[in-house]
C-alpha cells in the first residue's frame, strides 16, 4: 500500500506497536515516520509528504490537541492528511474538539493491533 504514515507518541514502546500494527496494515517501513509530540510532528509534516497520522494527546512539549490547532491553521497542513487519534483519553468535549478541528477516528489504548491494521486501511483508501 502507497501511503506515507506518521506515528505521534511520546512513548517509544507504544509507537513500536502502532508500528508494528501499521506494517501488518501493508504499508512499507520506509514509509513511516515518528515523532515524539507535537511539535516534532510538525516539523516531520512540514518536511514529508504524509497522509496519516496517528496522533496521541496526552504529550509534553506539545499535546495532540495543539498539534491539531496549528495543523489548522496552516494552510500547507490543514487538508494534507488524515488524523487517527490513538488515547487512553475517553472525555467526550474533547473528542468533539477533535472532530472539529479534522480527526478522522479514535482508538482507544491499549488496543489490538488487528484495530489500528483495519482503521489504517479504512482512512488510507
Amino acid at each position: 500500500m502507497d501511503c506515507k504514515v506518521l506515528i505521534v507518541d511520546d512513548s517509544p514502546i507504544l509507537r513500536r506497536a502502532a508500528k508494528k500494527a501499521v506494517l501488518q496494515a501493508g504499508i512499507d517501513e520506509n514509509s513511516i515516520f515518528e515523532a515524539g509530540n507535537g511539535q516534532e510532528a510538525l516539523g516531520v509534516a512540514s518536511s514529508q509528504p504524509i497522509d496519516l497520522v496517528l496522533l496521541d494527546l496526552n504529550m509534553p512539549i506539545m499535546t495532540g490537541i495543539e498539534f491539531m490547532e496549528k495543523v489548522k491553521e496552516s494552510t500547507d497542513l490543514s487538508s494534507k492528511f488524515n488524523v487517527i487519534v490513538v488515547s487512553t483519553e475517553s472525555n467526550e468535549k474533547k473528542f468533539e474538539t477533535l472532530r472539529n478541528l479534522g480527526v478522522k477516528g479514535f482508538l482507544r489504548k491499549p488496543f489490538e493491533p488487528e484495530e489500528l491494521r483495519t482503521m489504517v486501511q479504512k482512512t488510507t483508501r
